[in-house]
């Protein structure tokens, strides 16, 4: 997504390092991307676009920032998807796991030459600097190193994604995912993401459909090895369990 004074907001394809340069103008300020596409169904660009969009943005002194709301903080297997690749964001979005799962805590950060521009009274925000959530969002950072969150998330996500990807079902298209950010991709011939979801949660199995077809998968960095491996277990059951039925009503 491409942000420019006098044209608005600009979308172009995600994963296309070519096409956002191509759609680069004098007036463009800023490039907004999310390092994996969370709501659109768990999106993994090509291996070396966000590294590519960093040297587009320095060559034509365009701002990056980074929408980490959904995949920041240990959710990928580095304290920020970005890291995979060695990015260096100018501009930092983050939320949801910065609150721990106690309090809905969102932050902001940005380089030295970003947040300069700031005058006190140019930005407001009703709850910004709440003291409860400024010590929540410190005490979570603090439990993400002591418990080596980011590490575990790693581990898990490896025992995870290859137990999902070794699932044999004509109702999978994909696996996609890196950590414990990850989704399957279900054929839409066999069934809706939301059955797949509905099913789960009959199982004890928490997780959540997006745009009908993808399944995103729940799992904690707490977890243990063997709960990943049961959730694999439970999805694979799953799969099975719809395919059966869909062939005796066929």
């Amino acid at each position: 997504m491409g942000l420019g004074r006098s044209a608005g907001i600009q979308a172009w394809p995600f994963g296309d390092a070519k096409a956002f340069e191509r759609a680069i103008t004098a007036s463009t300020a800023a490039f907004l991307v999310e390092p994996i596409q969370g709501e659109q169904g768990i999106i993994v660009p090509p291996r070396g676009y966000l590294a590519e969009c960093e040297r587009i943005c320095r060559r034509h002194n365009v701002l990056l920032i980074a929408d980490e709301v959904q995949t920041g903080l240990g959710r990928t297997g580095r304290l920020l998807a970005c890291d995979h690749e060695g990015v260096k964001p100018d501009g930092l979005i983050l939320g949801k796991a910065l609150g721990g799962g106690l309090l809905p805590v969102s932050a902001f950060l940005g380089r030295r030459e970003v947040m300069g521009v700031f005058e006190p009274g140019d930005h407001g925000s009703t709850f910004g600097g709440n003291p409860l959530a400024a010590a929540v969002a410190l005490e979570a950072l603090d439990v993400l190193v002591e418990e080596r969150l980011v590490e575990r998330s790693a581990e898990l996500g490896e025992i995870l994604l290859s137990g999902l990807r070794a699932i044999d079902s004509p109702l999978v298209r994909e696996v996609r995912g890196l950590g414990l950010f990850s989704g399957i991709d279900i054929d839409p011939a066999w069934a809706s993401a939301r059955e797949v979801v509905m099913r789960l949660l009959a199982r004890g199995i928490l997780s959540r459909d997006t745009h009908n077809t993808v399944v995103r998968v729940r799992s904690a960095p707490g977890d243990q090895p063997h709960a990943a491996r049961v959730g694999v277990e439970e999805h694979r059951s799953v799969l099975a369990e719809i395919e059966r039925g869909f062939k005796r009503a066929a």
